[in-house]
């Protein structure tokens, strides 16, 4: 398990409201656009990454974590586990304060790495199923 109960919890309600989307796009099939209009319905303020920088559910989007002008807390982790540790990396570089992966991401040395950094992690999980538990 790449998360306990208490690290679920903070990330969705303590840890800040501006979640960083890594792969969200106007591709209204892929699961980074229900999870962000989900994130949305629950209070947060998403922020969509992806090399378009296309704008998503009202919010302009950014090519990269390093262009997006203002702090984020999470990044949420939708490219293919082979790519998320450098996404992984790049969050710590903009002082985010956790990183989740979504499910069926997984990279076991970035979830290190990330957390020896001082930052909350999940791996394998959606906040689009964890968060309406917390209610």
């Amino acid at each position: 398990m790449y998360a306990d109960a208490e690290t679920l919890r903070r990330i969705l309600t303590g840890t800040g409201d501006t979640w960083a989307v890594v792969g969200l796009s106007t591709n209204e099939r892929r699961p980074a656009f229900g999870v962000a209009e989900v994130l949305q319905l629950f209070g947060k303020r998403i922020v969509p990454v992806h090399p378009r920088a296309e704008t998503v559910h009202g919010e302009p989007g950014y090519a990269s974590l390093a262009d997006i002008p203002f702090p984020v807390d999470v990044v949420d982790v939708f490219v293919n586990s082979e790519l998320a540790g450098e996404v992984a990396d790049q969050a710590v570089a903009v002082g985010a304060k956790a990183v989740w992966f979504q499910l069926g991401v997984v990279d076991e040395a970035a979830y290190e790495r990330t957390r020896a950094a001082g930052l909350d992690m999940v791996m394998d999980r959606c906040p689009a199923i964890e968060i309406p538990r917390l209610r």
